[in-house]
C-alpha cells in the first residue's frame, strides 16, 4: 500500500513539476570542517531562520571495478523468475534515484545508459532521461536505448511500461520499493546479485555501514541527550503547482533519517503511518521545532513565505521562527551510497546552521 500511495503522490506532483525536478538547486557544499569539529548552537529547538542542507560529496564513489559473473537467475520482489544474461546496458530507475546510485557505487556506472529524473549526481547527469512528466516511465524512450537489463521497483509507473519491456525481451528485475536506513544494505545486495557482482555488493554494503555508523557517532556529539531538549522535526512534502501537501510519517523513510539525526519525528510520535495529507490541526498540535522539506518542494510554494500560508504550518513553533531546512530532491530521501553524506549535511543544518 505504501508503494501504491507513493506512485499516486508522485504522479500528481510530477505532472506539474518544474523542469529538472529532482536535480535543481544546490546540493554540494564547499570546503568545510569535519562534522566532528563543528560547534553546535546552544539550543537547536530555538534557532531562527531557514537553512539549505548540502552534502560534501555529491557524486557516488565506486567501491570496485568488478567483472559480472553471468548468467544470473533470481526471483525478484514480485516473485517473478528473471534470468539476467547481459549487463552491458543497464537502466536503474526508481522515484528516489537509489538504484542508479547503487549501480554506480558497485562500479558499473559506465554501463548505465539512461536515467530517471531523480538521478541527479554529476557522474550520471549526461545520461538521457527516460522518465516524463516527473516520474512516469516512457517505454519508447527506454527501448530506444536498447537496455539489456532494467532494475526498477513499484514507485514508478505506468506498470504497462514495465510489461512492454518484458514483452520486448528485456530482463526486468523489480526490487523492494521501501527506502530507509534498514533497507540500505539489503538493496545493495539485491542489486549486486541481479548484476552478477555479489562480492562488490558485500564491499559496498560494508563501506556504507561503516560510513553511516561513523557519521551517527559524530552526530551524537552534537545532539542533545535529554529527551525534552531534542529538536522536534516534521518532514513535509509539497508541490504547490499540483496542490499536493503531505506529511511523511512512520515507514516513509523520512522517519529513519530524523531518528538517525537524534531528533524526534513528530509524525511517528503522533502515530502517523506512511504518507498522509496534512491535517492542519494535527500538524499544529504536534509542535515541530523544525520543518524539513525538499528544495523544489519549498520553491514550489513560494519559499518560506509561501509555506507559511499552507493550513496548519503557521501555527507551529517552526514557522514562528521560520525554521525550515530544505535539501535537494535528488538527495534527501535517496539513501543508498550517499546516506552518510545526507546525514552529515542534515546534521549541520539542524545543529550548526
Amino acid at each position: 500500500m505504501r508503494a501504491l500511495l507513493l506512485v499516486a503522490l508522485i504522479a500528481l506532483a510530477g505532472c506539474s513539476a518544474p523542469p529538472g525536478h529532482g536535480n535543481a538547486g544546490p546540493t554540494k557544499a564547499g570546503e568545510r570542517p569535519p562534522l566532528s569539529a563543528v560547534t553546535p548552537v546552544a539550543d537547536p529547538r530555538t534557532h531562527s531562520g531557514p537553512t539549505t542542507a548540502l552534502v560534501a560529496q555529491d557524486d557516488v564513489v565506486p567501491v570496485d571495478t568488478p567483472t559480472p559473473q553471468l548468467p544470473v537467475t533470481l526471483t525478484d520482489f514480485q516473485d517473478t523468475r528473471v534470468t539476467v544474461t547481459d549487463v552491458s546496458r543497464i537502466l536503474a530507475l526508481d522515484v528516489s534515484g537509489t538504484l542508479a546510485a547503487t549501480v554506480f557505487g558497485l562500479g558499473l556506472g559506465d554501463r548505465v545508459v539512461g536515467r530517471d529524473i531523480s538521478t541527479g549526481f554529476p557522474a550520471a547527469q549526461h545520461l538521457p532521461l527516460v522518465t516524463v512528466n516527473g516520474h512516469q516511465l516512457n517505454a519508447e524512450a527506454i527501448l530506444r536505448l536498447r537496455p539489456t537489463v532494467v532494475l526498477t521497483d513499484t514507485t514508478l509507473g505506468p506498470w504497462d511500461a514495465v510489461l512492454q519491456l518484458r514483452d520486448a525481451g528485456v530482463a526486468v528485475v523489480v526490487l523492494d520499493p521501501k527506502r530507509a536506513m534498514e533497507t540500505n544494505v539489503p538493496i545493495v545486495h539485491a542489486v549486486a546479485k541481479a548484476l552478477g557482482v555479489p562480492a562488490a555488493g558485500e564491499l559496498l554494503g560494508r563501506r556504507m555501514e561503516n560510513e553511516i555508523t561513523d557519521t551517527i557517532a559524530q552526530i551524537k556529539r552534537l545532539a542533545p541527550t535529554e529527551e525534552d531538549r531534542k529538536p522536534r522535526v516534521v518532514f513535509l512534502y509539497m508541490r504547490g503547482q499540483a496542490g499536493v501537501y503531505y506529511l511523511f510519517g512512520k515507514g516513509s523513510g523520512a522517519d529513519s533519517l530524523i531518528q538517525a539525526l537524534g531528533a524526534v519525528d513528530v509524525a511517528t510520535e503522533s502515530g502517523i503511518d506512511g504518507m498522509r495529507p496534512i491535517n492542519p490541526e494535527a500538524l499544529a498540535k504536534s509542535k515541530p521545532d523544525v520543518i524539513l522539506m525538499m528544495t523544489n518542494g519549498l520553491q514550489s510554494v513560494g519559499g518560506v513565505d509561501g509555506a507559511l500560508t499552507v493550513p496548519g504550518v503557521a501555527q507551529t513553533p517552526a514557522a514562528q521562527r521560520r525554521r525550515f531546512i530544505d535539501m535537494a530532491d535528488s538527495v534527501v530521501l535517496g539513501f543508498g551510497p550517499r546516506t552518510a553524506a545526507v546525514l552529515d549535511g542534515l546534521a549541520r543544518a539542524l545543529y550548526a546552521p
